[in-house]
């Protein structure tokens, strides 16, 4: 299995020299070159499998080199209470519930950053690496913490998170602030996602910057890195595999709230893989850029960003778009870089007809603002006494608000991204309650709230300096050095 740069320079690589990378030395990211098909056998193989199993047997498809997956795939989810990726029933005509937040952060981020650090030790083993690797991560809420707990204190390896310093949850912050690590390092950033974003993949693109590294090499634990992304792609055909074990002859679709587009993406390439799912709705919050694309084919990040109670969608340069872009154009890496040239110029551009025909075999999109996303957490506990986090909010959303809309005749999975208490006071904002003091406290009289959230407060405060987007360079550059 080789990979390739979605703008199509420097030829074709192993799957551990694209997960060691990150990001291609062109800007692009990495893809297969050519998809694997799942085996007509995978669903009776796969079926009386528990997750772990299940991770390895989809990971070597796309990794035949790493030799010890079933090693590897059982280490990742040892820290999961109970099953990692649970489907659940809420009843009441409601969708089903794809649970991914049942990892050490409380986010679905655990998926893929439980795995990425043992695929990356992996692959300098295999590569004969000995050169410490430093980690930049940029975050929107979830992946900082979930990649801080990933890579502490593993030998050889360094980890450094941007966020930016406004548009996180209080909770995600003093998660990251509060990461315990010899290894690890967090900066806010005075900006937004996006910010935060781009500076990060302009240090990885500046290759001078490469050489004043002293005896060391930069990779990334964001969603542009391979190693996030094919983790990902196992909790959709796990799901499926549930599902239709119950409800044979159904086709399931799936509704994914969606940011930076890595986790829909992963459902995309499972479809193309084989696995038989029907539509991708991409659900947004009000920064809608995606829900534009997808309904009109243009891309548009000329407009305001707007802080919401679902932060971590709160982006309007969607990274991982661009491996769709490449899929849907056919891999035609040159219509690619065009358009990512354009997006950097202009802030926009215009998919031709063939990609967005393409496109619009598989996708739908929706959008909703603050106060449906609260209304949705109001109207999912009263029916069913669950409380669902702010993002899984939106998705569920725009279904209930879709005319028409019954689980019975038509079955959709939301995927759920994240624990609510992550975000006490927004789903405390929804129900109504009020509360004096901590409101992960608050909340607990509502639902059950996982260890690793309680007690954050009390928790030293290590990291709490913050700098201008211009100034990444230089925190990096001390931190790697």
């Amino acid at each position: 299995m080789r990979y390739v740069s979605t703008r199509g320079i420097g030829g074709s690589i192993s799957g551990a020299e694209a997960i060691l990378r990150g990001l291609a030395d062109d800007g692009g990211l990495y893809v297969p070159e050519k998809m694997p098909i799942l085996p007509l056998t995978y669903f009776e193989d796969m079926k009386a499998m528990d997750y772990p199993a299940r991770a390895a047997y989809i990971l070597k498809l796309f990794l035949p080199e790493f030799s010890d997956l079933d090693h590897i795939c059982k280490a990742a989810y040892e820290r999961f209470d109970g099953h990692p990726a649970p489907l659940v029933d809420y009843g009441e005509d409601l969708p089903l519930v794809l649970e991914l937040w049942h990892g050490p952060t409380c986010a679905f981020k655990d998926m893929a950053l439980q795995m990425l650090p043992l695929l990356m030790n992996k692959a300098r083993e295999i590569a004969g690496e000995e050169r410490e690797m430093c980690i930049l991560t940029a975050t929107s809420g979830d992946t900082g913490k979930a990649a801080l707990e990933g890579f502490r204190d593993r030998q050889g390896t360094r980890v450094l998170v941007f966020y930016p310093q406004d548009g996180v949850s209080e909770i995600q912050k003093l998660q990251m602030i509060t990461q315990e690590g010899s290894n690890v390092g967090v900066c806010g950033i005075r900006g937004n996602f996006d910010d935060a974003q781009t500076g990060v993949k302009q240090v990885f693109s500046d290759e001078n910057f490469a050489k004043k590294l002293q005896g060391g090499f930069l990779s990334s634990a964001n969603s542009i890195n391979l190693g996030r992304l094919l983790p990902q792609i196992v909790y959709y055909v796990s799901a499926y595999i549930d599902f239709i074990s119950e409800n044979p002859g159904k086709t399931l679709n799936i509704c994914v709230p969606t940011g930076n587009f890595g986790n829909i993406l992963a459902a995309l390439y499972a479809k193309e893989m084989g696995l038989p799912i029907g539509r991708l709705l991409c659900a947004s919050n009000i920064n809608c850029v995606l829900t534009e694309l997808i309904t009109f084919g243009h891309y548009n990040r000329n407009v305001s960003l707007h802080t919401t109670i679902s932060p971590s969608m709160d982006i309007l340069v969607s990274s991982n778009w661009e491996r769709a872009l490449h899929l849907l154009s056919g891999g035609n890496s040159e219509y690619v870089k065009e358009c990512m040239l354009q997006l950097a110029s202009s802030g926009r551009y215009e998919l031709n007809s063939d990609c967005f025909n393409a496109m619009k075999l598989h996708f739908d999109a929706r959008y909703c603002d603050d106060d449906y996303t609260k209304s949705c957490i109001a109207q999912v506990y009263e029916r069913t006494q669950k409380i669902i986090d702010p993002h899984t909010a939106v998705a569920v959303s725009v279904l209930l608000e879709e005319e028409g809309f019954s689980q019975k005749d038509t079955p959709y999975m939301v995927v759920s991204t994240a624990h609510p208490g992550k975000f006490p006071e927004a789903v405390l904002s929804a129900l109504s309650i009020e509360y004096n003091g901590n409101p992960i406290e608050a909340l607990q009289g509502y639902t059950a709230i996982p260890a690793p959230l309680l007690g954050l407060e009390e928790k030293e405060k290590r990291f709490l300096s913050s700098v201008s987007p211009d100034a990444i360079f230089d925190v990096v550059e001390q931190f790697a050095n």
